[in-house]
């Protein structure tokens, strides 16, 4: 639901008129990337993303195109291909500060800098601030592994969606 009221905060604040999520394949900087596939993962962003408004949910697009490509996933990989799709478009990275503290270490990530506006959203740091809900991945991840059957900042589309492929349980 984090990303959710993003979403929302985005569009209401005039900063997006469209939105392209993007779920990762193959996060190459997670030392402890998530237990779950990243068609898993695009599920369940498709599946939180219906839970948006509609005058919203009719804006934001889910894209695979990180989850099909083979190898480690790039954003400056991503970003190439958005801008062949729609070169005329202003198009702009939104991350965390807490993602943005390594960003330097991104592949590519001066040139990425050149090619599009970063949009750091703040997170017990720097950044825009969007009264960002007290919930992080990690802790929703923990507390599923803990087994807890309801998760308060998780939709209840997702949390079934988890449950039922038994994603991000104890190993």
């Amino acid at each position: 639901m984090g990303h959710l009221h993003l979403i929302e905060q985005l569009f209401s604040r005039g900063i997006v008129d469209e939105l392209i999520l993007v779920p990762t394949g193959e996060p190459w900087l997670r030392a402890h990337a998530p237990h779950a596939s990243g068609e898993e993962r695009l599920a369940m962003a498709q599946l939180a993303v219906n839970d948006l408004p509609e005058n919203i949910r009719s804006h934001v697009q889910v894209s695979d195109t990180e989850v099909h490509r083979a190898g480690p996933t790039y954003t400056i990989d991503t970003v190439h291909e958005l801008q062949v799709l729609q070169p005329d478009a202003k198009w702009i990275l939104i991350i965390g500060s807490d993602a943005y503290t390594n960003f330097a270490q991104w592949h590519r990530s001066a040139e990425l800098q050149r090619l599009i506006e970063v949009l750091v959203i703040a997170r017990d740091g720097d950044g825009f601030d969007i009264d960002a809900l007290p919930v992080s991945a990690t802790e929703i991840r923990s507390q599923i592994q803990s087994g807890a059957t309801e998760i308060k900042y998780l939709p209840k589309s997702v949390m079934a969606y988890v449950r039922e492929r038994n994603l991000y349980a104890s190993k």
